[in-house]
């Protein structure tokens, strides 16, 4: 690119493409490095806030900013698809027999759909503008897709640190592509919450010790699905039907009345046996069963035992007596969490494991 009217144009044309491809936000960010982006991160991390996701710090110099990963990139187009939905994720928050997985795991695993989307745009890029160098990346890299969408101007790190768009809401699967090229920046997003505390106030655990900031060691997300070992029970009660993620504190945003149903990814619509799965089924899971379930699913990845255990906390929490079936054979299952969660969700519901 020669000058800035043109970087500007191939700027606009980028975002043009991304849309076509069903992305419903795109922006511009250097790759070069954010000096106090890199010391917020540096502090949670530094204050143990990321739990066990000891992956965070080992690659914290390829996070602290795109260059630290790749040095000869120059610019980040960041990019956000819309998973918003059509029913209400609050709506089965009572139920006896029912249990909640987050919106975003419903469908087809975002991963996919989304690098492929990315891909696309990349080969566009690299048609259009020969020379040119990019890779791609969705979630499972060192790369800070939230702030990297502020800065690139798609939205703005909510109390809740996810990112939210005026647009979209919440409701939005993050990517980045990352290029040689030198891209016109875009203006950094502006903090538009305000005085609203909805998602701090609806969060079942006190996961904000601040407005900002999280700490991922009481998040019923990182719990359920992060964190390998037991849930340590000051948690338990508080994960309620929840058995994969949690979307409280995105659910109650005000934002997301702007929100739209997704049209233009059908792989995220949800799977009609994941809106509202019976927990007496999905305790009775063994491995083949579990992956069956779930194939094509992001919940795959956490396995069957994580998922059992997850299960049992909410028979535990449900109340619900006709559960006692499914969990007494689990109270000696191999995996000594899955027992230990099978106890105790027996012990809730006043029987003898």
């Amino acid at each position: 690119m020669v000058n800035a009217e043109e970087t500007e144009l191939l700027a606009r044309r980028i975002e043009a493409e991304a849309r076509a491809l069903g992305f419903v936000a795109c922006g511009i960010a250097s790759a070069s490095e954010d000096p106090v982006r890199a010391e917020r991160l540096e502090q949670w991390l530094g204050e143990g806030r990321h739990g066990s996701m000891e992956w965070m710090e080992t690659r914290l110099e390829h996070r602290r900013s795109p260059q630290g990963l790749w040095p000869e990139a120059n610019s980040v187009i960041a990019l956000g698809m819309s998973y918003a939905l059509a029913h209400d994720p609050m709506a089965l928050e009572s139920s006896r027999d029912r249990a909640r997985i987050s919106v975003y795991a419903q469908g087809r695993d975002y991963h996919d759909v989304v690098k492929k989307r990315l891909k696309r745009l990349a080969r566009w890029l690299v048609a259009e503008e020969p020379g040119a160098q990019v890779k791609v990346f969705v979630d499972t890299a060192p790369v800070m897709e939230k702030p990297l969408g502020e800065a690139a101007g798609i939205g703005w790190q909510g109390k809740h640190t996810n990112l939210l768009n005026r647009e979209h809401g919440s409701w939005l699967f993050l990517g980045a592509i990352y290029t040689t090229l030198r891209l016109a920046p875009a203006i950094p997003q502006e903090d538009h919450c305000g005085t609203c505390r909805a998602c701090l106030d609806a969060c079942p655990t006190d996961a904000f010790p601040s407005p900002y900031t999280i700490d991922a060691r009481r998040c019923i997300s990182y719990l359920t699905i992060e964190h390998k070992d037991a849930i340590p029970h000051e948690f338990r009660e508080a994960v309620g039907n929840r058995i994969y993620g949690c979307d409280d504190c995105l659910a109650v945003c005000p934002w997301n009345k702007f929100a739209h149903e997704a049209q233009a990814a059908r792989e995220f619509l949800p799977r009609a046996e994941l809106v509202a799965p019976r927990l007496a089924e999905l305790l009775t899971l063994d491995d083949a069963g579990f992956r069956r379930l779930f194939s094509g699913s992001p919940i795959k990845r956490i396995g069957r035992n994580r998922f059992v255990r997850n299960c049992c906390y909410a028979a535990g929490n449900s109340g619900n007596p006709a559960l006692v079936q499914q969990l007494q054979p689990l109270a000696a299952d191999p995996d000594p969490v899955v027992a230990d969660a099978a106890r105790w969700a027996l012990d809730r519901l006043g029987q003898e494991p």
